[in-house]
């Protein structure tokens, strides 16, 4: 231990002077949200679903006769740390692209009238949130309550985060939407990106190892379960090799569509015709039309007794 702390005391100077000038020539360079931004962004997370599901989110139990004070202060604080961290977004875009001027409230200005659109689309965001819960409850013969799918379904975590991140992203706030959704893909492993368009009534079973991409386009009450994937089925390149950003890359899913485990449907010009079933471990690369029932030809399992 002695050798340790002599090191310590001694050598970890140079090493963090090397971290130092390594952060200062990228991320400090950038300044994107300030120090400690992820962390903020989840408490504002935390703040906004604990005003759309009082108590849910919680660590004691409220008090219902103190509800609207609690879904209040919920708000105010959501609201101003929301507003700052969208502001500094805005902030460092300007200065990477060299616009910002000398009292310029431009920045200040965008985040607040985001903040407050955000704001007054709560009530709307907990009445879809509402479908979606009872998409849940209607598709799952396990599940025996509301309250329990609130509670303790993936489903619901994540798909709360996300229609908040949706709407963020709508209104051209940048990175915050996907540190939302990034920070709901590390706690229920579904990954869900800001920029997919999904419809009311949206359901995923189990859930773990989905996958569902920007451009992504999903009708109303649609299920998928597990392990699903709407991806791209490639990139088109730019002259130097990269990625073309804000092109049509996933598959759309009509109306009444459910999507079994496994299953993989890629590309921009794919579309599920509404009230078809895809099939477990299924992979699509083509339209298909509606009421379609699309399955993989059934395998011949080995089956060996030693006991015959």
């Amino acid at each position: 231990m002695n050798k340790l702390n002599n090191w310590l005391n001694n050598e970890v100077t140079e090493v963090t002077q090397k971290l130092e000038k390594i952060n200062q020539d990228s991320f400090f360079r950038d300044k994107t949200i300030g120090f400690a931004g992820k962390e903020n962004v989840y408490k504002v997370l935390h703040n906004l679903r604990s005003a759309l599901f009082p108590g849910v989110y919680e660590k004691y139990p409220i008090d219902e006769s103190k509800v609207n004070i609690l879904i209040g202060n919920n708000i105010r604080t959501a609201a101003i740390e929301l507003s700052d961290l969208i502001e500094k977004v805005f902030i460092n875009q300007c200065r990477i692209e060299e616009r910002t001027a000398k009292g310029c409230s431009e920045c200040k200005d965008k985040a607040v009238d985001i903040t407050i659109q955000l704001i007054k689309k709560l009530p709307e965001i907990r009445e879809i949130l509402n479908t979606d819960i009872q998409a849940a409850y209607n598709g799952d013969p396990a599940a025996r309550s509301h309250e329990e799918i609130l509670l303790s379904y993936p489903a619901i975590e994540v798909i709360s985060i996300y229609r908040l991140a949706h709407e963020l992203y709508q209104m051209q706030a940048p990175l915050i939407p996907r540190i939302m959704t990034e920070y709901a893909h590390q706690i229920t492993g579904i990954d869900i990106h800001p920029g997919a368009e999904i419809g009311e009534y949206f359901f995923i079973d189990h859930g773990t190892g989905v996958v569902i991409g920007e451009t992504c386009t999903i009708g109303k009450n649609v299920k998928i379960y597990q392990g699903v994937t709407l991806g791209a089925k490639s990139f088109a390149l730019d002259e130097h090799g990269n990625p073309i950003k804000g092109v049509k890359r996933h598959p759309d899913i009509e109306d009444n569509v459910i999507i079994y485990a496994g299953a993989t449907i890629l590309g921009g010009d794919t579309v599920i015709g509404h009230d078809s079933v895809i099939g477990g471990n299924v992979w699509l690369t083509q339209s298909v039309p509606p009421y379609s029932k699309v399955y993989n030809a059934q395998p011949s399992p080995i089956i060996k007794n030693d006991n015959i």
